[in-house]
């Protein structure tokens, strides 16, 4: 891999540096707010209005089991606090990374409670116990969750 050299004050190519500067949100100022599954808890970050994906903090409480969903899109998830996990041999605690591929239908436990840094890919779909949708979030819900939950003005809207 090529090592870039630093970009010379001046140059034609800092007249190409996307203005404005995109701006930090401050998690830690956003309120935890119900979410679709019970038990847990959400801090919307940003939606991709693209893919129909959004970008979020999910507070887990300890021992529950999500419902069964299908992920549309992929999702990535950073454990921050707590665990995650499919099964008792495979337990993600904090600092762990997990892919899981568009298509993939599933129910994670978290046995001990978490903090997860979530990115949808795209939309994800709840099922009931005869395999059928039952809600779908995506960034247009998720907008309008964020709107009802009166923490919009943290989101940003892409």
């Amino acid at each position: 891999m090529k090592i870039l050299d630093r970009t010379t004050e001046g140059s034609p190519v800092t007249k190409m540096v996307t203005k404005p500067f995109p701006k930090f949100v401050h998690a830690n100022e956003i309120p935890w707010m119900p979410w679709v599954m019970p038990g847990v808890e959400c801090k919307l970050l940003s939606v991709d209005n693209k893919s129909g994906g959004f970008t979020c903090l999910l507070k887990v409480a300890p021992g529950e089991k999500a419902p069964a969903h299908h992920h549309l899109g992929g999702l990535e998830i950073l454990v921050v606090e707590g665990d995650m996990s499919y099964e008792s041999s495979d337990v993600g605690r904090a600092g762990a990374y997990l892919f899981e591929p568009a298509g993939d239908i599933h129910q994670p436990i978290c046995e001990g409670g978490s903090i997860l840094f979530c990115v949808f890919h795209g939309p994800i779909a709840g099922l009931n116990d005869d395999g059928i949708i039952e809600g779908i979030s995506n960034n247009t819900s998720m907008i309008e969750w964020a709107k009802e939950q009166g923490v919009i003005d943290h989101v940003v809207n892409a």
